[in-house]
């Protein structure tokens, strides 16, 4: 089952109090409709370094980041990181359940991470860079 989510990552992921309190809760209440991202979201917020949200670094992401990264095959691509309400692929918010989502949360420029996809291909992208999130808008 858990073949379908990213492989454990070996980086440090920091979470402001706020994002670790919300994504805790949420996770937890999706565990019966989506199982598999559910409890990998739960196992980054157990390994997750929790600080206050004044001393999160700016180019690490948070919910609301904008996010550069590079995928394996070279692609460039840009996602805004949101919950599942707003989340919109073609505007390129990606909700943070989905296995990129929980992916990429904590992470920071430079750092990369790989899973094995729904379709049994693996992924692996870079992160390139972070835009920090405009306050009360994700």
């Amino acid at each position: 089952m858990r073949q379908n989510i990213k492989q454990r990552r070996e980086h440090e992921i920091v979470l402001s109090e706020s994002d670790h309190a919300k994504l805790t809760g949420l996770a937890e209440s999706s565990l019966d409709r989506l199982p598999e991202i559910a409890e990998e979201l739960l196992s980054e917020m157990d390994r997750a370094k929790i600080k206050p949200l004044s001393r999160i670094p700016a180019n690490v992401i948070r919910m609301g980041s904008k996010v550069t990264f590079r995928s394996g095959d070279g692609e460039v691509k840009t996602v805004t990181l949101v919950y599942p309400g707003k989340a919109d692929i073609a505007e390129g918010k990606v909700s943070i359940l989905t296995p990129v989502g929980a992916a990429l949360i904590g992470l920071r420029e430079g750092q990369s991470v790989a899973w094995t996809s729904r379709a049994g291909r693996r992924l692996e992208i870079e992160i390139v860079s972070v835009e920090a999130p405009v306050e009360g808008v994700n």
